[in-house]
């Protein structure tokens, strides 16, 4: 990503749909962030910010830039030339991020409610950070002094590490083994990827530690709270980054599939981000063979777009998910997450894809062949598709379908710490309040409340 798309995906985050927009919105945060109401960037002077012209941003921008999309110049890649602040001349340069070195900063460093809407505010894009393919030989040509040896045998370690947690958080949800996974990163990943080792041994340690930092940025999307999806966001970011350093386009695309997922999950503010994400997912991801990597890839890019309002682009690309997992159905699962892409998987993300375009009837076909003719056999995924199957069934006028339904959910999400699943009890307790006076509703409430006020899956919020 280059500085002026960058700063071009902070400003369409915003609904500025024009340069214009985007310099009036940075004068008006300017002047109040710098109580100056002179304060003014020009058109002109913001063109040239997202075009390719050298340009450096005044110092006294960084706080306009700051107020205005939540980031400044050195979260977009700017780092100023200091011996000429002013200038115009001198061309920004980037300085690449030590990858290794911010992921084991991450528990060390919390993000709160406003460090999140920093990093999800037109920044998502801005935090995967500057290609750097010489990490892996930097770090085989100088190791640490005293850095112990890995080989082999810790790669596969950490792969059976993340099958082993990830099977636990599938089953009862992310809250169960985040501080399970991220510890093992700390303690036993992070002396490894500073250790010693040959540059084919590094780049199946990066690869695996992707799938890791992966798995714990799921595990955190998967909790309440904008600490813990400014957590995920930045996992996602490092994830990224370590795969596109091992030369693993999957693995990398897998990331930004991820927080494509959570900018849809973020809702309408944050369509635009979710559109560019997603097609720099496919971008990433455009060299793959694998039929089933690619019906996940194309089927997060039909969300994205139908969250969008692209109805005709959504319907395009989940075409193009079902022709690809269709090709898939006998084949083997790989090894990625995007290589477990099942049919039934496929399935439940069609079902909500057509239910947010309106095409409610053939969401609960879908969601329905994933519950019975495919089948699902994580909890979790199973409590989450009970839930939306129970609100389409209500939508569509069938109340006892809804009612059965989401008995079914309340059984199956008992134990789950889950986001997701939260949202569908509080989301059922909610439309439920309109048929208090019928026995199995008021039945189902009661359930949904203890639910929701079981420790084991948070505080009660509705």
């Amino acid at each position: 990503m280059t500085i002026n798309h960058r700063l071009r995906a902070a400003r369409l985050d915003q609904g500025w749909l024009t340069q214009k927009r985007g310099a009036d919105g940075v004068s008006r945060a300017g002047q109040k962030a710098l109580d100056d109401p002179s304060f003014e960037v020009s058109e002109r002077t913001y063109r040239r910010w997202e075009s390719d012209a050298p340009g450096w941003p005044r110092p006294d921008c960084s706080a306009a830039l700051w107020a205005a999309f939540g980031v400044g110049p050195e979260h977009l890649g700017f780092v100023p030339p200091h011996e000429h602040p002013y200038t115009t001349a001198v061309e920004p340069t980037f300085t690449p991020v030590d990858t290794v070195e911010v992921i084991l900063a991450l528990e060390g460093s919390p993000v709160d409610r406003r460090g999140f809407l920093a990093t999800s505010s037109g920044a998502a894009l801005s935090l995967l950070g500057v290609p750097d393919p010489e990490a892996i030989t930097r770090r085989v040509t100088s190791p640490v002094p005293g850095a112990v040896r890995v080989g082999k045998g810790e790669v596969r370690a950490i792969h059976q590490m993340v099958t082993t947690l990830g099977d636990l958080a599938a089953e009862y949800g992310g809250g169960h083994a985040k501080h399970l996974a991220t510890r093992y990163l700390t303690a036993n990943v992070g002396p490894w990827l500073r250790g010693r080792y040959t540059e084919q041994t590094g780049r199946a340690l990066f690869a695996a530690t992707s799938q890791l930092s992966h798995l714990i940025g799921w595990m955190a999307q998967d909790l309440d709270g904008p600490a813990d999806q400014g957590v995920a966001r930045q996992y996602y970011a490092s994830a990224f980054r370590l795969a596109d350093e091992a030369g693993e386009p999957e693995l990398a695309a897998t990331a930004l599939r991820g927080m494509t997922v959570q900018s849809i999950a973020m809702g309408p503010r944050y369509r635009a981000e979710a559109l560019a994400l997603a097609e720099r997912c496919m971008d990433q991801a455009r060299d793959l063979s694998d039929p089933r990597a690619i019906a996940y890839y194309r089927s997060t890019h039909a969300e994205a777009a139908a969250l969008d309002g692209n109805h005709r682009l959504a319907a395009k690309a989940l075409k193009a998910s079902q022709d690809q997992i269709e090709r898939a159905a006998d084949a083997p699962a790989g090894e990625s997450w995007a290589g477990h892409f099942s049919i039934g998987r496929w399935a439940h993300s069609a079902g909500m894809i057509l239910a947010r375009m309106g095409d409610t009837a053939g969401a609960r076909v879908q969601l329905r062949e994933a519950m019975e003719i495919h089948g699902l056999d994580r909890r979790r995924s199973r409590a989450a598709v009970l839930g939306n199957l129970g609100e389409i069934h209500l939508q569509e006028g069938d109340l006892d379908g809804a009612l059965a339904t989401w008995a079914e959910f309340l059984d199956c999400a008992e134990g789950v710490q889950s986001v997701k699943v939260r949202a569908a009890a509080e989301d059922m307790r909610v439309r439920l309040a309109r048929y208090q006076a019928i026995p199995a509703a008021q039945d189902l409430s009661q359930r949904a409340g203890m639910l929701l006020a079981d420790p084991a899956t948070g505080p009660e919020t509705v």
